[in-house]
Order: structure tokens, then sequence, then C-alpha cells
């Protein structure tokens, strides 16, 4: 930690990712966008980042609830109808994948209530986790995200999910604006354009903390290792004042 201006600033990773402050977002991870046989794969959309990615993000979410950090999870809404979507919003949408798909007819996809809304089984949520809805690319607007993370005393947000250069870049960048940390797993993270994939990382890596995964994992390895070493101790301890008091 360093100080500036009589401010402490984190200035190691094992600060920043202390599970006792840290939240991983893991945002848009649903099957309309990353499994085959749903909206994306059904347009031809390019999803071979997401196999390889999965597991390791599946592993990033196991050890951030062994750790005791706080897991939530982003899930974009379309309501039926686009009763959501404005006609700027429309527009926004029709040019997400010209390459792909030309027709004049915008995308239709996470409808709310559907199957393809729900997030992949890999990462299913479990009991304490927290599931927040969106209606635009960042997790932060028009949702209660800030909310629930200044209620958990949440400190830094371990940005993952989908797709790297759209929703995961502009949840990161809103929780920049809101006052958190920023750490960005760079292979829990994917698109279905590994151009823009690799164009956002080039521009996150100057403005937050992208690391690996296994780096957040080792160190939250090491916190459990070291509390549980320091709870035996303090039960040896117990045990030799038990053994040394005086006996009537």
């Amino acid at each position: 930690m360093i100080t500036i201006e009589n401010k402490f600033v984190y200035s190691t990773l094992e600060e920043l990712v202390d599970a006792g402050h840290v939240a991983v977002v893991v945002v848009d991870m649903q099957n309309d966008f990353c499994k085959p046989g749903w909206a994306f794969d059904h347009l031809g959309i390019d999803l071979s980042m997401y196999p390889p990615m999965i597991p390791r993000l599946a592993r990033l979410v196991t050890g951030a609830r062994e750790a005791g950090a706080l897991v939530i999870y982003i899930q974009m809404t379309m309501l039926p109808g686009r009763r959501s979507e404005s006609p700027a919003q429309i527009r926004f949408n029709m040019r997400l994948h010209l390459a792909s798909h030309q027709e004049s007819e915008p995308l239709l996809y996470t409808i709310e209530g559907t199957t393809g809304q729900e997030i992949i089984p890999e990462l299913a949520p479990q009991p304490g986790d927290l599931v927040v809805r969106k209606y635009r690319s960042s997790g932060f607007w028009g949702t209660n995200l800030d909310m629930l993370l200044r209620s958990n005393n949440i400190k830094t947000v371990i940005m993952t999910g989908c797709t790297t250069e759209g929703c995961v870049e502009s949840t990161a960048r809103d929780a920049l604006f809101n006052d958190y940390y920023v750490v960005l797993p760079e292979d829990c993270v994917a698109s279905d354009d590994p151009r823009q994939h690799e164009a956002s990382l080039f521009l996150m890596r100057h403005r937050f903390d992208v690391v690996s995964s296994e780096d957040i994992l080792a160190i939250w390895q090491r916190s459990l290792q070291q509390a549980h070493e320091a709870q035996g101790g303090a039960r040896l301890t117990e045990v030799q004042a038990s053994i040394a008091a005086p006996r009537e």
C-alpha cells in the first residue's frame, strides 16, 4: 500500500484481491451468447473462444466461494417485444455483428424468461451468489449493482465473462468511475471476435490490473493456508494452556 496526499492506495495484487473486500463479477455467461445450439450459434457467430475459457472461469468462481469472496452474476436481459430497447439501442444492436449478420432485423437474444437467458450450466449460480439483470452493456447502468457492492463493503471487482470488448469492458470502466479497483484475469474473458478481444485487452492493460486467474487463485490459496495454520496454532495454545493449568 502507498500513501498519496493522505490517501491509502492498494499497490499489490494481494491487497487488491483480498477476499474480504473483493467480488468476482461474471458478465453475460448465458446460453444464447456462449453455447452451441443457442441464439448466437444459430447466427453463425464464432464461439470458439468459449470452450477453453469456461473451465478456467468456473475454477476461479469456485476458488472465490472457497475463499469467502462475493460472486455476482450479470445477466443480460431483453424484454419481449423489445420493450427494453430504445431506437438508439436497436441501431447499436444491429451494428454488433454486421460481418456475420447482414439481415436488417436486429439480433434477438436473452429474452426474459427464456432458457437462452439463463446462466450456462457450468457456471450456475449457487446459494449466496447474487444475480443482477441488466438491459445495457454496462452492469452498472440502470441496475442495483453499485448498491450491492457497497452494501457488502466491496472495494475491488474482478471482471470476467463476455464479451471482452463489449459488456466486460463497459462494466469495468463504469466500475472504475464508481471508485472500485478493477482486476481483470485475461484468461477468464472471451469474445466472438478475437481481434476485438485483443484490442480491448491492449487498452485495458493500460488502465487496469490485467493478470492471470492462476495469480489470483494462488493468493487466495495462500490466505486460506495461513488462516488454517493460525487456527491450528490457536488451538494448540489452548491445549497447552489447558495442560499447564493447575489441577484441584
